[in-house]
């Protein structure tokens, strides 16, 4: 599902939002979660998941059309651990309901 699919899930779930409304509303979700994933914060939407901020650190890798050896730096990178009641539903089995 893309971002413009979920803005037209959630305009079609909820007529009494204009589509603009459900748009800003999506983008300043994207964006709160962005801005406090930036500051180092841990956001945890109960049900669903919690996202977080790992570090790599710095280390020798290969570049791999020539096998030259290149120096990769140290990054922070996005990590997203699923929560139980997702990883339930994922796992139900046909026919059961949740």
């Amino acid at each position: 599902m893309t971002k413009s699919e979920l803005i037209l899930r959630l305009a079609e779930t909820n007529p009494h939002l204009y589509q603009r409304d459900v748009e800003r509303i999506v983008a300043t979700v994207f964006d709160e979660i962005s801005a406090a994933l930036a500051r180092g914060q841990r956001v945890e939407l109960r049900g669903f998941g919690a996202f977080s901020v790992k570090r790599r650190d710095a280390r020798q890798g290969r570049n791999p059309r020539t096998g030259e050896q290149v120096a990769v730096t140290s990054k922070r990178i996005p990590f997203f651990k699923t929560g139980k009641q997702l990883r339930d539903r994922l796992n139900e089995k046909p026919g059961t309901a949740a």
